[in-house]
């Protein structure tokens, strides 16, 4: 029997892109972290997010856009940004009923990107 991915842990395409979307919901309503999309255009990185979570999810790889370090350079996050995101994350996933372990994992995938995104300790 072969190990399951993320992606399949979590339910597949449509459940990751009811995440992302919920999870952008969070991230916006969060002063902490908001104004890092004050110039985003939202459905488009939206778009992105799902694609980028289903491949980094072990899912099918559609992802285009450009890797964590150029698509975040010069935005200044911090630790604590970073951190608050993660936490955004792991909050849609818990009320999504996933559960712990599943969102352990995901928040694994997601610390393999901290190096690349955050610059400002």
């Amino acid at each position: 029997m072969q190990n399951k991915t993320i992606f399949d842990k979590l339910g597949g395409q449509a459940n990751i892109d009811a995440a992302v979307v919920k999870f952008y919901q969070k991230v916006l309503s969060d002063p902490s972290v908001s104004h890092y999309f004050k110039n985003t255009d939202m459905k488009k990185q939206t778009e992105n997010q799902q694609k980028f979570l289903t491949m980094a999810f072990g899912g099918p790889n559609n992802y285009k856009g450009r890797d964590m370090k150029a698509g975040h350079a010069g935005l200044g996050i911090t630790t604590a940004a970073f951190n608050t995101i993660v936490k955004h994350l792991g909050d849609t996933l818990k009320e999504m009923g996933v559960p712990a372990e599943v969102i352990a994992e995901a928040a694994a995938v997601a610390e393999t990107t901290r190096a690349d995104i955050v610059e400002i300790k």
